[in-house]
C-alpha cells in the first residue's frame, strides 16, 4: 500500500524523498518524528498500520500513514512484535535524514506498561528491540504515534 497523508491524499514520491521534503520545508521549525504501529484483528485478517508523525514543537504536526493486511495468524505477543518490527524497518529507513537535519526521533509502542494488560506480553522485547537499535522507546500511556495515529487508520 501506498504511503498517504492521514487525510487520505497519497504521497507522490517514495517515502524517503517525501520525507526529506518535509524536512527541507521545515528546517526553520523545531520539528520531531515520531514512528508508531498498531493492528487490529478483522477476523481471518489482521491489519497493520504505521504512522510517521511530525511534530512542530508548539504549532500542531502532521502525519504520514502507510498500511497493509496479513494472512497470518499472530498470537498477541508476535503481533506486538511485529507491530515494532515495522516501526524499527521505517525508522532505520529515514533515520539518514534524520540524522543529516539533526531531527530528534521516537519510536512508539501500542504495548501497555501495565502487566494486567494483554500486551504487556511483548513490553521487554519491544524495549529491548527498539533501545538496542539505539531509537527514544515511548510506550503506553506516551505512544500517541501508535496509539491514535496507527491506530486511526486499523480502527
Amino acid at each position: 500500500m501506498p504511503w498517504k497523508k492521514l487525510e487520505g491524499e497519497v504521497l507522490k514520491d517514495d517515502l524517503v524523498e517525501e520525507v526529506e521534503a518535509v524536512l527541507q520545508r521545515e528546517k526553520e521549525n523545531d520539528i520531531k518524528v515520531c514512528i508508531g504501529s498498531d493492528s487490529q484483528v478483522k477476523g481471518a485478517l489482521t491489519e497493520f498500520a504505521t504512522a510517521i508523525v511530525f511534530l512542530r514543537r508548539g504549532s500542531g504536526g502532521f502525519v504520514f500513514v502507510n498500511n497493509y493486511f496479513s494472512k497470518r495468524q499472530f498470537s498477541i505477543k508476535e503481533r506486538m512484535l511485529q507491530e515494532v518490527a515495522d516501526s524499527i524497518k521505517y525508522a532505520y529507513e529515514i533515520c539518514p535524514l534524520l540524522d543529516k537535519y539533526k531531527v530528534e526521533l521516537e519510536v512508539h509502542a501500542d504495548i501497555n506498561t501495565d502487566p494486567n494488560f494483554k500486551s504487556n506480553v511483548a513490553f521487554k522485547e519491544a524495549m529491548g528491540y527498539i533501545l538496542g537499535m539505539g531509537y527514544t522507546f515511548k510506550a503506553k500511556p506516551n505512544a500517541f504515534a501508535s496509539t491514535y495515529c496507527a491506530g486511526k487508520v486499523v480502527s
